[in-house]
């Protein structure tokens, strides 16, 4: 039986991070991955977004967690040299009733801490992007794009290069609380079990699942993770745009929006459709309402141009028809089970908060503060 102090289950961003953030403090980690490779699943399928932090509610550790989140993930892309750009994002009014909730955003953005917004009027926003329709638009300065693999690529070397292992092909099949410790069982082609002070569960799709095969959790600490699939087409030719265009927000998402890869092509998505099983299939009917959503601000797009691209899966931990959730970290004042944190609900903004979310469990791991520390955006 392998002893160690902390087990990390599942190596997308969140994961790493994690696994990173409990390395360096010194701690020795296994990170358990059941797929080939790192990130294989949300981090590696979504819109690659460095989110300002505008849309989530006072107080909640989304709107805390992006704000710290995006300094840090700033400040570690510019120290290791990764791509990325601040290209900036206009959220788009194409009527007065959308103008008055882009209006709020504003408010709720300053509120949670982004300091460099504004509020600019229709011929502004034609100045700067000339093909939008929109009476009106917040921009947001410090709202960037990254190359999410290089990332992940960077916080897997730190973690490894601080000590902690990284088990691919070994899925988690259960574990079991004991006095001071967890005793967890790994599958893969060669099971194992393993001794750990620490259990973190970073499963993602997959965490309430995870959670569940933990034996002396109560279940009434494991919410149902639904599904909520989000399609994407990308642009043939070259984009008119040069910032992110978002429309005004809708329920369980942020509308059809426009994003940029480090190569400057164009994207359109995600949509919301809920699904029952995991299927990265990509739903071709769905084009025409991607088409009609985006002719609301850019009226000339042209027939023909969206192609299918590529689609990624939200971890709901709410139904479609309730508000959006908050993060889930639930350490021992939650669950009462010391030495476990469960990570549910780790969607939007978790790869911009994902340094912060690191931190954040890791404190409440250990009953320690550790505060963001990290020079703030200029």
């Amino acid at each position: 039986m392998t002893d160690t102090d902390v087990i990390v289950v599942g190596a997308g961003v969140v994961g790493l991070a994690v696994a990173r953030e409990c390395a360096i403090q010194g701690l020795s980690v296994i990170l358990l991955e059941q797929a080939l490779q790192i990130g294989t699943e949300i981090s590696s399928r979504n819109s690659e977004v460095i989110h300002s932090g505008i849309y989530y509610p006072t107080g909640s550790l989304k709107a805390r967690l992006c704000v710290e989140g995006r300094n840090l993930l700033y400040h570690y892309l510019d120290t290791h040299n990764l791509p990325h750009r601040e290209v900036g994002k206009l959220i788009v009014a194409t009527d007065e009733e959308e103008l008055e909730g882009v209006g709020r955003l504003l408010r709720q953005g300053e509120i949670n801490g982004c300091d460099d917004l504004r509020m600019i009027d229709g011929p502004t926003v034609r100045s700067l992007e000339p093909m939008l329709s929109s009476v009106g638009a917040l921009l947001s300065p410090s709202t960037g794009i990254l190359d999410s693999h290089s990332y992940m690529l960077a916080l897997q070397g730190d973690a490894e290069d601080h000590g902690a292992a990284i088990a691919f092909k070994t899925p988690f099949l259960s574990a079991r609380a004991a006095k001071g410790h967890f005793i967890v069982k790994a599958g893969g082609s060669e099971p194992a079990e393993l001794k750990t002070r620490f259990l973190i569960n970073a499963g993602a799709l997959h965490a309430s699942g995870i959670a569940r095969a933990i034996e002396g959790l109560n279940p009434a600490f494991v919410p149902e993770t639904l599904f909520a699939k989000g399609n994407y087409f990308r642009l043939v030719g070259r984009t008119p745009f040069s910032r992110l265009i978002y429309p005004a927000p809708q329920t369980h998402g942020l509308g059809i929006h426009l994003t940029l890869d480090m190569a400057g092509a164009a994207r359109f998505g995600p949509d919301v459709q809920w699904i029952e099983n995991i299927d990265y299939t990509i739903d071709e009917t769905r084009l025409p309402a991607f088409e009609t959503a985006i002719r609301r601000y850019w009226p000339a797009l042209p027939d023909g141009v969206l192609v299918p691209g590529y689609t990624g899966i939200r971890p709901k931990i709410s139904g479609p028809h309730d508000p959006a959730p908050d993060f889930r970290i639930d350490g021992p004042s939650v669950h009462g089970l010391e030495g476990l944190i469960n990570l549910f609900g780790i969607e939007s903004p978790g790869l911009t908060s994902s340094l912060a979310i690191a931190r954040e469990t890791l404190s409440r791991l250990t009953g320690e503060n550790r505060p963001c520390t990290q020079p703030k955006l200029k």
